[in-house]
């Protein structure tokens, strides 16, 4: 299992206090107290070792006509919108819920280049709030395709507290590379031309980088 490099300070950290209390415990605790603080915290840093898991997936089939999954999670939204940031017209949005125990490593869904990036700063209401699209603290890219310019909203939710982003305008992005990654739950939102072929449904579970969310004939 691969771990992604957001994971070397979390982990760093984890590790250091986890053991910390594990030490504590058993040197000032009886021996019961001790097992049990010993196993909750080998626990919660499994925990943390997997939320940062960032499994290797090729893209199965190359295509500038294929939009996949740019995280794993659960579709909670597929709707006709107004986009008023980048595209500044009608789109299709789809958004993916990813929970904790979701792979948390955002992908970009086509071949383009970057052409806008914007960080907003926001609240932090829950990933499946309506309003969190627009009111969360979330990142805005736009990415310059074969079918137009393709809008990626990374979202923070009420656990997420920081959003990371490597893209900045003008760098050419491969379908299937590393974008980003969110601590904790979150969601991703994107905004596509009205010409795509949505091929998710509602509540869908999806992966990121094999996952089919539209197409283009």
């Amino acid at each position: 299992m691969y771990i992604h490099k957001e994971a070397k300070a979390t982990l760093t950290l984890g590790a250091i206090v986890l053991l910390g209390l594990s030490i504590v415990s058993h040197l000032y605790g009886p021996a019961w107290l001790a097992v049990i603080v010993t196993a909750l915290a080998l626990g919660l840093y499994v925990f943390l070792i997997s939320f940062f898991r960032n499994p290797k997936r090729p893209i199965p089939q190359i295509s500038d006509d294929i939009l996949y999954a740019p995280a794993d999670g659960k579709v909670v939204v597929i709707e006709k919108v107004h986009e008023p940031e980048v595209i500044k017209g009608d789109a299709m949005q789809v958004s993916i819920f990813m929970s904790p125990l979701n792979v948390h490593v955002n992908r970009a869904p086509l071949t383009g280049t970057i052409a806008y990036y914007k960080y907003h700063a926001g609240k932090y209401l829950a990933a499946w709030n309506p309003k969190s699209s627009t009111e969360n603290e979330r990142t805005t890219i736009g990415l310059q395709t074969k079918h137009g310019v393709i809008v990626m909203r990374q979202i923070a939710g009420a656990l997420a507290r920081r959003i990371v982003c490597y893209a900045s305008e003008g760098e050419t992005y491969h379908q299937g590379n590393d974008i980003g990654f969110i601590k904790l739950g979150s969601r991703v939102d994107i905004f596509l031309p009205l010409d795509a072929t949505i091929t998710v449904k509602m509540d869908e579970v999806v992966k990121g980088n094999l996952t089919k969310i539209a197409t283009w004939n």
